[in-house]
C-alpha cells in the first residue's frame, strides 16, 4: 500500500515540472471520455473499426511514424479491454525503440490498471530518465529529440479519435493535431531527421487539405481557406524533396489536389507562384504521382484510395489495374481487388440512379459481375466484415430490377446476399452496423417478408447516431411498416409499431427530414395510406394522421407586410 502511495506521488510530483505528458490515456479525446449515456456499444463498434482500419495504415507507414500507429493500436485495445494485447503492443515498441517515451507511459498505465505496482513504478522511472528528469548524465540533445517524437506521436492520435461525426469537432481534432507537430518541430529544431520532418510535414499537410475541404463549399470563405491553402502547398513542395518514393508520389498527388482547387479562389494563392507552379496542371502532377509509384504496389493503392474519395473513379480503376499487374497475388494486394470491387459498384449505383431519374439508359451488369469476381477472390484468402458487406451489395444489385429498386427479379442472387450478411453478423462490429441492418431489410422486403423487414430496419434505426442518421433508414421503415398495417395479421401490433416509429424518428431526424419521408410515404403509396388513415379515424387514433396530412401541407412563407408612406 505503502508502494502504491509513493508511486502516485512521485507520478504527481513528475507531472508538475513537464512541459509535455508522454503518454496517450491523458489526451482529450472522446476515447479516453465516458461513452456517451446508453450508447455503449455503438463506441465499442466505433473503436473496433478504428482498429481495422489502423491495421490497414500500419502496412503503409515506416520510419518512427509506425511506432505512434502501434501506440494508438494499443490505447484501442485497452479501451476495447484487451488489456494482455494492449500490454504487448506497448511492450513491443519498448523493445524494438526503447527511447519511445509513449511507450513506456502506456505500458505503466496498463501495470497500474493491471495492479502490478512495482512494474508501473519502473516504468515511470524510465520515462524520468527518457525525458532527462533524473540526476543521470544524459546529454542535452537526446531529451529534446524524444519529446519531439512523443508530441508527434500524439498529433497522429488526434484524427483517429472516435464520435466525430460533426464537423466542428472534426475541426477541432485536426486543429489540436496541428497544434501538436508544431510543437514537436519547435522541441526537436534541427536534431529531427530530415527525412522523419518531412513525414511530419506531409501530415500537416494533408490534414491542413482536410480542413480546407471542411468550409470550402461555406460561402465567404475565402480569407479564411488562404492561409490552409499557402501552408498546404509550402509544406508539399518541401515534401518533394524527400528521397523516400512514397513521400514523393503521394505529395505530388495533393499538389495536383491543390492546383485543382486554386480557381476556387477569386486571387491565384501566392503558394502557387513561391512554390513554382504558375504554369503547373493538376493532371501534370498527377502523372508525376503515377510515375514515382509505377513499380509498387503499396504506393499504387494508397493513390487509387485518393482518387477514390475525390471521385476520379476512371483514374482510381487505372491505378488499381496497375497494381494488380504489379502484384497480382490476392493475398498479397487485397486492397486492389477491393478497390476495383469497390469503384465497380459504385459507378453501377451512379447509373442506377440516373436510370431512376430518366437520365440515362439500363445499367450494364457487367460492373457488377466484375466486382464479384474480385471479391471472390478476397475472399478466398481474407474473409472479414468488409468484404462479406460489399459481396451482399452485389448480390443485392443482382437481384432487383435494374431500375425499378423495388421489384425482384433474381431470388437466388437476394437469398446469396442474405448468406453474405449472416456471415458479417458474426465478424465484429457487425452486429452493430446500421448500414448492415439496412441492407438485410431490403433484401427481406424483397422476398416478402414484411415483419422481419421491420426488425432489421427499426435495429438500424436504433444504432444510429442522433444527427448522423441516414434517411434512407426512416424511408424504409416506414414502408415496411405501412405494409405490415394493411396486409398482415396483427394490424394493431402494427399500427402501434408505426406510430412508435414516428415518436423515434422525431427524436433521430429533423423536422424536415420526418415530414419529407412522411409525404414521400403518402405519395408513393396512397391507396394503402388512405386506407390505413381511415382505420385509425375509426379508432381514434388520430395523432398519427395529422401527421400524414400536416406533411402534405404546402409551408408557404408568410407574405411580407406592405409598408404605406403617407
Amino acid at each position: 500500500m505503502e508502494d502504491s502511495v509513493t508511486s502516485e506521488e512521485d507520478l504527481e510530483a513528475l507531472i508538475e515540472g513537464m512541459d509535455y505528458i508522454p503518454g496517450h490515456f491523458h489526451l482529450p479525446l472522446h476515447l479516453n471520455g465516458e461513452a456517451p449515456a446508453g450508447k455503449p456499444e455503438l463506441r465499442r463498434r466505433d473503436t473496433l473499426l478504428r482498429l481495422e482500419s489502423l491495421r490497414t495504415q500500419l502496412e503503409t507507414e515506416s520510419g518512427q511514424l509506425q511506432y505512434a500507429v502501434r501506440n494508438l493500436l494499443g490505447l484501442l485495445d485497452f479501451h476495447l479491454e484487451r488489456l494482455p494485447e494492449a500490454e504487448e503492443a506497448f511492450r513491443a515498441v519498448c523493445r524494438e525503440e526503447p527511447a519511445n517515451l509513449n511507450a513506456w507511459a502506456n505500458l505503466g498505465y496498463v501495470y497500474d490498471r493491471l495492479g502490478r505496482e512495482p512494474e508501473a513504478g519502473e516504468c515511470v522511472e524510465k520515462v524520468s530518465a527518457l525525458m532527462g528528469l533524473g540526476d543521470g548524465g544524459d546529454d542535452q540533445d537526446g531529451p529534446r529529440l524524444r519529446a519531439a517524437r512523443c508530441l508527434a506521436e500524439q498529433a497522429y492520435t488526434q484524427p483517429w479519435d472516435v464520435e466525430l461525426e460533426g464537423d466542428a469537432e472534426l475541426r477541432e481534432r485536426l486543429t489540436a493535431a496541428l497544434t501538436l507537430y508544431n510543437r514537436a518541430l519547435d522541441y526537436g529544431g534541427q536534431l529531427i531527421p530530415i527525412e522523419e520532418k518531412r513525414s511530419w510535414y506531409f501530415k500537416m499537410a494533408t490534414i491542413y487539405i482536410r480542413l480546407d475541404g471542411l468550409i470550402r463549399d461555406q460561402e465567404d470563405v475565402e480569407y479564411s481557406r488562404l492561409p490552409l491553402y499557402n501552408k498546404a502547398m509550402r509544406l508539399l513542395t518541401d515534401v518533394l524533396e524527400s528521397d523516400r518514393m512514397h513521400l514523393k508520389a503521394l505529395a505530388w498527388c495533393y499538389v495536383g489536389v491543390l492546383l485543382e482547387r486554386k480557381d476556387e479562389f477569386s486571387t491565384v494563392p501566392m503558394a502557387i507562384h513561391d512554390c513554382g507552379y504558375t504554369d503547373s496542371e493538376p493532371l501534370s502532377s498527377y502523372g508525376l504521382a503515377i510515375k514515382f509509384a509505377t513499380d509498387d504496389a503499396l504506393i499504387l493503392n494508397q493513390l487509387a484510395n485518393i482518387f477514390l474519395q475525390l471521385g476520379k473513379h476512371d483514374m482510381a480503376t487505372g491505378i488499381s489495374n496497375m497494381a494488380l499487374n504489379v502484384l497480382p497475388d490476392p493475398e498479397l494486394n487485397w486492397q486492389a481487388y477491393c478497390n476495383r470491387a469497390k469503384i465497380s459498384v459504385m459507378a453501377y449505383v451512379r447509373d442506377l440512379e440516373r436510370a431512376k431519374q430518366g437520365h440515362a439508359g439500363i445499367p450494364d451488369r457487367q460492373g457488377l459481375r466484375e466486382a464479384k469476381a474480385d471479391l471472390e477472390r478476397v475472399q478466398s484468402v481474407r474473409p472479414c466484415l468488409r468484404t462479406h458487406l460489399e459481396m451482399a451489395q452485389v448480390y443485392y444489385y443482382m437481384g432487383v430490377d435494374a431500375v425499378q429498386e423495388s421489384l425482384l427479379v433474381d431470388e437466388g442472387a437476394v437469398n446469396s446476399a442474405l448468406v453474405c450478411l449472416a456471415r458479417a453478423l458474426q465478424c465484429p462490429p457487425g452486429e452493430s452496423l446500421p448500414e448492415l441492418q439496412l441492407l438485410r431489410g431490403r433484401c427481406l422486403l424483397l422476398k416478402g417478408e414484411e415483419p422481419n423487414a421491420a426488425d432489421c430496419f427499426l435495429q438500424a434505426l436504433e444504432l444510429q447516431r442522433p444527427g448522423a442518421a441516414d434517411p434512407a433508414v426512416l424511408r424504409c421503415l416506414l414502408t415496411a411498416l405501412l405494409a405490415c398495417c394493411c396486409q398482415g395479421p396483427d394490424t394493431d401490433g402494427a399500427i402501434c409499431r408505426l406510430e412508435e416509429c414516428v415518436r423515434r424518428a422525431e427524436k433521430s431526424y429533423s423536422v424536415a427530414v420526418v415530414r419529407a419521408e412522411l409525404r414521400a410515404l403518402c405519395r408513393s403509396h396512397t391507396a394503402d395510406v388512405t386506407e390505413l388513415s381511415k382505420t385509425l379515424v375509426k379508432r381514434g387514433r388520430t395523432k398519427l394522421v395529422r401527421h400524414l396530412l400536416d406533411s402534405l401541407q404546402p409551408r408557404v412563407k408568410a407574405p411580407l407586410a406592405r409598408s404605406f408612406s403617407v
